[in-house]
């Protein structure tokens, strides 16, 4: 029975051995539930069609419809963790915004690592996003193919450019992830970042000085936008 922590499998792939090996690996994790395990995507589409899913071990080279193929068009709330004996597809694994990449023979400590990532970043259903957020000190970003853990007190600011940002780190580095500004926003604290332009976010205690135009903040000179100068002061002027 799925409780409310409990994510629900698929496994897909065309070779019983690695079907077997992937479920003999799950069923030593806690919270999994492996609703099927298909030799085809055909078979899986049927499955997803009556199930709900979070997660799916996906081979990619399988006969008639691909595992990359059959990511693209499955719903993206479905993430997919891609099982595959080919390294040579893994940018384009990693473009379809996958949990984790592993490579054939996987052992278990391997898959391990990938569930956990799964579990950090996607899965925490006993609590609400805020009461998430406010809980704990970092959060992850994916980046150069990988996901990436930050805590928020290394983030100076946050630097939108349409359709990817940088985050400004405190040693003067740099991550850059495709993901819109908003959408961290969301993630991060309230009680520490604010919005002040939409191309920045900036963490306040990294803050050197301020005027009704401008934040200093780290020593870089950032613009306070119309739409949210009022509230960016407001707040401000209470410390």
């Amino acid at each position: 029975m799925k409780t409310n922590n409990t994510i629900s499998c698929l496994i897909i792939d065309d070779e019983a051995i690695a079907r077997e090996v992937i479920a003999t690996h799950l069923s030593k994790i806690k919270n999994i539930d492996i609703v099927a395990s298909c030799s085809n995507a055909i078979e899986a589409f049927n499955i997803i069609s009556n199930h709900t899913i979070d997660l799916v071990f996906l081979d990619i080279n399988m006969p008639e419809i691909s595992g990359i193929s059959f990511a693209k068009s499955i719903n993206k709330d479905i993430k997919i963790i891609f099982t595959t004996a080919y390294r040579e597809y893994a940018v384009e694994g990693f473009e379809l915004q996958a949990v984790d990449y592993l490579l054939k023979p996987i052992s278990f400590e391997r898959l391990l690592k990938a569930v956990n990532t799964y579990f950090e970043v996607y899965n925490n259903p006993l609590e609400t996003t805020s009461s998430h957020i406010e809980n704990n000190n970092f959060m992850f970003v994916r980046s150069d193919r990988r996901m990436l853990k930050i805590a928020f007190n290394e983030m100076v600011y946050i630097e939108s450019y349409s359709d990817y940002i940088k985050i400004h780190l405190e040693d003067r580095t740099t991550v850059v992830t495709r993901e819109t500004i908003s959408a961290v926003e969301a993630k991060l604290p309230k009680s520490e970042f604010i919005r002040i332009h939409r191309s920045y976010i900036i963490a306040i205690n990294y803050i050197d000085s301020f005027t009704n135009e401008q934040i200093v903040i780290s020593g870089q000179s950032l613009p306070i936008s119309r739409s949210y100068k009022k509230e960016v002061l407001a707040l401000l002027e209470q410390f």
